[in-house]
């Protein structure tokens, strides 16, 4: 895991949670940490524990030189498309930065520019770059959060377990209670029937 890819500028580390889900928001982490900073067991937020990603959650706030959460409403991604709105989060939480970044280090292969600010794009960035990884770890532990948060509301489609992805049980129950107010309109709520 490399901490920085150009140690003369600041550099920010952004990455999004939610994309491929079929309910909730889009959320999105922008974080800058400093070049001294000790995380043991950064990686991408896939493939950590729960347990592990709050403990980095924590750590991570505490370090960073500054750190921001974006997001973007199912309506909001109903209306410009789950990729534009990927990058709207992303702005959104570049928005919020207490530091004004130099670089901005993107995971994935796209990004619509921000401001004039020069960036990078990087596949598989969050097993990479320690800052990418740091915001995949925020943008996931902020949006479990926020499903677990509407399964208090909406038990029958399980988010506390499946956080809005497409589980068979939750096409189950959009099929037995129809879609929520939360769900994407504008995604494949239900597999189509074969026949």
């Amino acid at each position: 895991m490399k901490i920085a890819f150009d140690e003369k500028v600041i550099e920010a580390g952004c990455d999004e949670a939610g994309r491929g889900c079929l309910a909730g928001p889009v959320v999105a982490a922008a974080v800058i940490l400093p070049q001294s900073i000790q995380l043991p067991y950064l990686n991408d937020s896939k493939k950590l524990s729960e347990k592990k990603r709050l403990q980095l959650e924590v750590a991570i706030k505490t370090q960073a030189i500054a750190w921001a959460v974006g997001l973007v409403s199912p309506q909001e991604i109903d209306a410009i498309n789950i990729l534009n709105a990927s990058f709207l989060a992303m702005h959104r939480a570049l928005d919020q930065l207490a530091v004004v970044p130099e670089l901005l280090l993107i995971d994935g292969n796209r990004f619509t520019p921000y401001k004039e600010i020069r960036h990078e794009c990087i596949i598989g960035g969050d097993g990479k770059f320690a800052a990418i990884a740091a915001a995949s770890i925020l943008a996931k532990s902020e949006r479990d959060r926020i499903m677990a948060d509407l399964h208090a509301t909406y038990p029958a489609y399980c988010w506390s377990q499946n956080k809005g992805y497409p589980t068979q049980a939750h096409r189950q129950a959009i099929a037995h209670f129809g879609a929520s107010e939360h769900h994407r309109k504008s995604f494949t709520l239900l597999k189509k029937i074969e026949g």
